[in-house]
């Protein structure tokens, strides 16, 4: 996910119901993608800081129930080096790992290669590896990788997939792995999908980019990656309607990407507005009429509309190559001590208005988008 800093709100992407008429897909097909998927990463900071979640009548529950119930099956969770205020590292993962595992759901783990967020705009390298260059950077990767996905797998609590390294379009750990070097940036993503293999070779890796709609982007970037002979399993994109193009973009590079390089293809991050207005003193990232995508308000009903939606685009690849969604941070609701920056305590959500729990903590209609 991109943080506000490097966001591009001024555009929003024409797809409109005349266009999603004109994609050859029916409602029954998104019913069938394998993957119907939850970002749960900020989960646990929410409830240790008094996150309530309910079901649409009111009556409180587990997040990852309600979810399940609503018909998530695999729940995805974003892993830090070391942030600053103790969240997204591996104890908060191998436990999120086992709350998952008891609703019958596949866990998706997402490196970021950081203490913070890693995005487009930003792939700083840990603390900690500041120091490292060359093959001393590429073996901290490696072991890092090694030691998160081992964990899992000694817990019992396999990961059946894993991202190596998290919108990755400009590289990681910057300033060694620039995509502008990308003899130094496919020896980071071979330390970490060796580290991968090594530790638990039935986890499938996926490379993960955002500029869903870009299919120039992608080409350019994924012919590098397997001109090096970087291996990976799926193609994953991250794909917001108000910012990353068209619906019908994205079904060409989704179906295009399948077919040139072989692979099953994800949207590893997507999400919409369910109204606007904030909860808490933070501005929503998506705060406005403009920024909205044409055809789809921010309600209940344009949520779901959305989900449904793009739901179809990815399950019209041909060969069922198109695995699935995953919805971005349907449980980070607002409350006081969640907000976006991990090293103030006092900072807001700018997310709660994406949400799948509205501001009265009940499941919306979209959480049933399958």
């Amino acid at each position: 996910m991109r943080r506000r800093s490097v966001l591009r709100l001024g555009t929003a992407a024409l797809a409109t119901p005349a266009v999603l008429a004109a994609l050859p897909v029916s409602g029954a097909q998104a019913a069938a993608l394998n993957i119907r998927g939850v970002d749960l990463s900020s989960l646990p900071k929410g409830e240790d800081k008094g996150a309530v979640f309910r079901y649409a009548d009111g009556t409180r529950g587990d997040a990852v129930r309600i979810l399940r119930e609503a018909g998530a099956n695999w729940a995805r969770i974003k892993v830090w080096v070391n942030s600053a205020d103790g969240y997204h590292g591996k104890q908060h993962l191998l436990a999120m790992a086992r709350r998952i595992q008891a609703q019958g759901m596949r866990l998706l783990v997402d490196f970021h290669y950081s203490d913070t967020w890693a995005d487009p705009g930003k792939q700083f390298k840990p603390a900690a590896w500041n120091s490292l260059t060359g093959t001393a950077l590429e073996t901290a990767v490696r072991d890092h990788t090694a030691d998160i996905l081992g964990s899992l797998a000694r817990q019992g609590t396999p990961a059946a997939m894993a991202q190596i390294g998290n919108e990755i379009n400009g590289g990681m750990l910057w300033p060694d792995g620039r995509s502008t070097d990308w003899g130094k940036l496919a020896g980071l993503l071979n330390a970490g999908v060796q580290g991968a293999r090594s530790a638990s070779p039935g986890t499938r890796l996926a490379l993960h980019l955002a500029e869903g709609g870009d299919n120039g982007g992608t080409r350019w970037w994924f012919d590098n990656a397997t001109s090096r002979g970087v291996p990976f399993d799926v193609i994953a994109l991250s794909f917001y309607g108000y910012w990353h193009g068209t619906l019908a973009q994205l079904r060409t590079n989704l179906h295009d990407a399948a077919s040139r390089y072989g692979k099953d293809v994800l949207v590893a991050e997507t999400a919409y507005p369910f109204r606007l207005g904030s909860k808490d003193n933070h501005e929503d990232i998506i705060a406005s009429p403009s920024q909205l995508v044409p055809g789809y308000p921010a309600t209940p009903q344009g949520q779901t509309a959305w989900m449904r939606d793009i739901g179809q685009v990815v399950a019209s690849v041909p060969g069922g190559r198109g695995l699935g969604i995953f919805y971005w941070e349907p449980a980070w609701t607002a409350v006081p001590g969640n907000g976006w920056d991990e090293t103030d305590p006092s900072s807001g959500n700018g997310w709660e208005n994406q949400a799948l729990f509205d501001y009265n903590d009940r499941a919306l209609p979209a959480m049933w988008w399958a």
